[in-house]
């Protein structure tokens, strides 16, 4: 099967690239194109707001996988929108018979934040045209290279003591990178998964704090916890840019998310693949090992 992954260099993206080309004809869609050396992988370099270059891209593709997210920008908003019309289109024009994109959990709240609300557009707009599309929803996904596992990891890391905003009692329901991967796997080419929409989910449900309390448990330290009401969206970005590797382009976005619960609301896609999921702190002592 000829499978196109289009933000292939991405922390999904290249983990995915390498696991479907052992098996598919792959050609891997970033702007700035990996090592072409790779065994049965194609890069070609191309943004995926270009419709041009997408339709290029994604001539003769079967599946085309979505995982283009432009967190970060100033105009992150408008730069997912202009993609996903983009490859919606290319993916339609090129024979595609499906199209699967990776968004997030939480996009039931009544009040999204911009970067939910961007998944929630991103969705619509490929479903919106021809090509049968397939939706994975993920809440924070436990890998090395992930901005929100990071941002926790550098956060327990760094403070002995944290002064943290409400958002920390927020329940959150994190995934592996290995399950996601396996996930996004499972749906190519599966014609049982078209047109559906998937929420994805770890073993276990827990707040912001519980997860901070057990990766730091995990790394042998004992930071201390205090919250207060006070800290805003805008206050809490600029905290975590002083004390973690995140832009505020990128934390803001991401704080204003975190304040949304994101649970799965049921585990569909893990009986319909057959696959069991990874515990909160194998995913945890994972990521660590890979970014040794």
């Amino acid at each position: 099967m000829r499978v196109a992954v289009v933000g292939a260099s991405g922390t999904i993206g290249w983990p995915l690239t390498i696991a479907l080309s052992a098996r598919h004809d792959v050609v891997a869609v970033a702007r700035t194109p990996g090592p072409v050396a790779d065994s049965g992988v194609e890069w070609i370099a191309a943004d995926a707001t270009d419709s041009d270059a997408m339709c290029r891209a994604l001539d003769r593709v079967e599946v085309v996988y979505h995982l283009v997210h432009s967190l970060g920008a100033n105009d992150f908003e408008a730069l997912d929108r202009a993609a996903a019309t983009a490859v919606a289109g290319s993916a339609a024009a090129g024979g595609a018979r499906q199209i699967v994109y990776l968004g997030g959990l939480g996009e039931a709240a009544d009040e999204l934040s911009p970067h939910l609300r961007s998944r929630v557009e991103t969705a619509t707009i490929l479903q919106a045209g021809p090509v049968p599309v397939t939706v994975l929803r993920a809440a924070m996904i436990v890998g090395a290279g992930s901005a929100a596992f990071e941002t926790i990891l550098a956060l327990v890391e760094r403070l002995p003591i944290m002064i943290c905003p409400r958002w920390v009692s927020v329940e959150t329901q994190p995934v592996a990178l290995a399950d996601v991967l396996a996930a996004l796997i499972g749906v190519g080419g599966n014609e049982a998964t078209y047109r559906q929409t998937f929420d994805l989910g770890g073993p276990e449900v827990m707040t912001y704090r519980t997860m901070m309390e057990r990766v730091a448990r995990l790394r042998g330290k004992h930071p201390i916890l205090v919250e207060v009401p006070f800290l805003t969206p805008r206050l809490s970005s600029l905290w975590l840019y002083l004390v973690t590797p995140a832009s505020v382009a990128v934390a803001r976005p991401l704080v204003e998310g975190l304040r949304i619960p994101t649970i799965a609301q049921d585990d569909r896609i893990w009986n319909i693949l057959g696959a069991p999921r990874t515990t909160f702190d194998q995913a945890i002592r994972t990521a660590l090992l890979q970014r040794e």
